[in-house]
């Protein structure tokens, strides 16, 4: 059986992911403003604070992102399909992104505080339900494998049996994903979130290199 992306939809593998940098920021730029602004105008910046350089009040939304992305404060996993990006991961430490939902109550809760966590995803309207989210995740975990590895927790969706969910709803993915990527539930939290978490060993960056073209190669 073909892997899927959690919500039954087969998986891609014909994309490739870059980190999100000063190279690649202008194609995530494209991404969201094709899609305003994403969330009502988020930007991808909610769930980012103040940093010492820069307070989120005095900038609009793309310049925020940009100069958190300057600062090395802004991590994510870029899907692309040829020169455009087509879908991302938003992943950091809780440094970088404090702002979560139900907070209290995951800190509350807490006992073993992760180093990195998962807060976005965002697919191209073009491109949903064909697995691209789960490439973006893959990706995210790839990039903390190669910044050290370590905890990585995430606050995915729990759906309903037979409702229909909004994609705004779904913007920390499922559940069924994650657990399909290896992570293990832990609790919920608020009425439908709940708390996974995963270890990623570290590896090398000419250990994924060599990985990275052994897919290429495979895919071809």
């Amino acid at each position: 059986m073909a892997p899927t992306d959690g919500a039954g939809e087969p998986m891609t593998t014909t994309h490739e992911v870059k980190p999100l940098s000063a190279e690649t920021f202008p194609a995530w730029q494209a991404l969201a403003a094709k899609h305003n602004g994403v969330w009502g105008g988020c930007w991808c910046s909610y769930f980012h604070g103040d940093t010492e350089q820069t307070v989120k009040a005095e900038h609009r939304g793309p310049e925020f992102k940009e100069r958190l992305v300057g600062e090395g404060i802004a991590h994510a996993a870029l899907v692309f399909d040829g020169d455009a990006a087509i879908a991302w991961c938003q992943y950091g430490s809780p440094l970088e992104l404090p702002n979560i939902y139900h907070r209290k109550q995951y800190d509350a809760g807490e006992t073993r505080p992760a180093p990195w966590r998962i807060t976005c995803f965002f697919v191209d309207r073009d491109h949903r339900r064909s697995g691209v989210a789960r490439e973006a995740l893959d990706g995210a975990l790839a990039l903390i494998a190669l910044a050290g590895g370590g905890e990585v927790v995430s606050f995915p969706n729990e759906l309903t049996a037979g409702k229909r969910t909004s994609s705004s709803f779904l913007h920390n993915g499922t559940r069924a994903m994650f657990e399909q990527a290896g992570f293990t539930f832990e609790r919920h939290i608020g009425k439908s979130k709940t708390v996974m978490r995963k270890t990623i060993p570290p590896e090398d960056a000419q250990r994924a290199h060599d990985r990275a073209a052994h897919d290429r190669a495979a895919r071809d």
